[in-house]
């Protein structure tokens, strides 16, 4: 390429560059200095352009010439023109994809189906000064709950140091931060407090707000179940629910152990009934209880373990579901072992729609399956299959010798996890109108150490919300997100804004104008 044809791409690149140092002052970093040296870069290429082209320039009133400047200063201006127009476009729809793999700028469809329920305006007050850490991370949360529902979520912060009138309503020390989510409207509106809260924990928040009273959730003991609260030992914590035991308190729920030795019914305050995991028999009159509790419309959730005995298969069978012999296995569908199933496989109930929607894979070690009769069981039972294993499985019932099927060895898609259902609207002591009973045929996914896998939470907690009769609580709870943000400084967010929408596109417009010139030059 010659000296001209160099300098005259240099007096368009310039020319780009001094007509482009307003927008770059003004609209994407705000910076005098790189306005100012654009300004000057783009001023000294036009003046290279200049020299190199003063005979050119001489005879600029030729018809041709003119033409050709007269172009190169229009082109200019209609790219200019056009950069300026799709960077306010974008500003004023501001549109957003979450491309983060844990999706940690988009609100879960809990958050979502929460927001969408609330029939009073929600206000959260956060306490913070602007100084603190965390603000930045919270005015973002609080900002996508308003966008989701406008008209009943507001927010505002304060910084406690300036209002000391609320620091002292809120009892708030020196250094302290707080929120607090309050529904409706004055003084006397029902309101709590939270430390900075999560996704998760503003979401329960609303819930408990909106909820019109707490469900009892009985965890009966007595015969080896998994405790509530995780026993604390000489070699560390044990196996328990303490995970799970908090789940249940901020989605509204009170979870309280029940032992049935002596009693001849379920309390009547019970709202649900959890057997998780039971190794050793119910008496005679533990299981007529039982029986009764169900008759008269109770909700029971049920969680078996492989190698254990209840006795409370008869009972099971009245609802027609009985628990297989040994320990379900698949040699494709699992992660490494073919007893510790992984299913995607799921029945037409409503308790996994939300996991079926997104594709979500359960996870169950040592899982036992079950049997649903179609006949046999009590009248107006009607019994279904919530998840499934793979067709590839089968009921292994030597699994310390074997890890094949065997001749005689249940064979096929199992059922991992039932529902059933029964009216009992003519029960003389009815409690609700209908019985409920899900059987899951592992209670080692309950356990603290099993209870962050997202999937079987999900399952655990619809299952509740189903027996239960709260179908808002059937749904995707906000994940346990792994951060992958980067945090940056004002200048650096001034930087990254400047490269984006200023100095690339300004690049790749210039590098076609460049093409441009010279194609037409030969």
């Amino acid at each position: 390429m010659r000296a001209t044809h160099v300098t005259r791409v240099l007096g368009a690149f310039g020319l780009l560059l001094l007509l482009s140092s307003p927008f770059t002052l003004f609209l994407t970093s705000g910076s005098v200095a790189l306005a100012g040296g654009k300004a000057v870069l783009g001023a000294a290429m036009l003046a290279a352009y200049v020299v190199t082209h003063r005979q050119e320039l001489r005879r600029a009133g030729s018809r041709r010439t003119g033409r050709f400047l007269a172009s190169t200063v229009l082109t200019t201006l209609g790219v200019l023109g056009v950069l300026v127009a799709l960077n306010v476009i974008a500003f004023q729809k501001n549109r957003r994809w979450d491309l983060t793999r844990e999706r940690i700028f988009s609100l879960a469809p809990q958050t979502l189906q929460t927001l969408a329920g609330l029939k009073e305006r929600a206000h959260a007050l956060a306490l913070i000064p602007p100084t603190h850490p965390s603000y930045g991370e919270l005015e973002e949360l609080f900002r996508r709950y308003h966008e989701a529902a406008p008209d009943t979520f507001d927010f505002a912060f304060v910084d406690p140091r300036r209002e000391p009138s609320l620091a002292a309503k809120y009892q708030l020390k020196e250094g302290q931060t707080l929120v607090v989510v309050s529904r409706g409207e004055g003084d006397a509106a029902p309101h709590t407090p939270l430390p900075i809260p999560s996704e998760q924990e503003l979401t329960n928040a609303l819930i408990q707000l909106g909820a019109a009273g707490t469900q009892k959730v009985y965890f009966v003991e007595g015969h080896g179940e998994w405790p509530l609260e995780t026993p604390q030992g000489p070699q560390g914590p044990g196996d328990g629910l303490s995970e799970l035991r908090r789940q249940l308190l901020r989605e509204g729920y009170r979870p309280e152990p029940l032992n049935l030795l002596g009693l001849k019914e379920v309390p009547r305050d019970a709202g649900l009934l959890v057997i998780a995991g039971a190794k050793e028999d119910y008496t005679a009159p533990e299981v007529a209880a039982l029986r009764t509790y169900l008759g008269e419309g109770g909700r029971l959730l049920y969680f078996t373990d492989v190698n254990t005995a209840d006795g409370l298969g008869l009972f099971l069978a009245d609802y027609g579901i009985q628990v297989d012999e040994g320990v379900a296995a698949d040699s494709q569908f699992n992660s490494g072992n073919p007893f510790v199933l992984v299913s995607n496989f799921y029945g037409k109930h409503v308790i996994t729609r939300p996991l079926q929607e997104r594709g979500f894979n359960v996870q169950l070690p040592t899982v036992r399956s079950f049997t649903l009769f179609r006949e046999g069981f009590l009248p107006g039972v009607a019994v279904e299959p919530v998840l499934l294993s793979s067709p590839y499985a089968w009921v292994e019932t030597k699994p310390q010798e074997d890890t094949t099927p065997s001749d005689g060895e249940k064979m096929g898609q199992l059922t991992l996890v039932a529902a059933a259902t029964r009216d009992t609207r003519g029960a003389e002591a009815r409690r609700f109108d209908e019985a409920r009973l899900v059987a899951v045929g592992d209670s080692e996914l309950l356990l603290d150490p099993n209870w962050g896998h997202e999937a079987n939470r999900n399952l655990v907690m619809n299952a509740l919300g189903w027996a239960s009769h709260q179908v808002e609580k059937i749904t995707l709870r906000p994940p346990d997100r792994e951060t992958s943000t980067l945090e940056l400084s004002e200048d650096q967010m001034r930087t990254l804004r400047f490269v984006s929408t200023d100095l690339l596109p300004l690049s790749l417009l210039g590098v076609g104008l460049a093409v441009w010139l010279s194609r037409r030059n030969r």
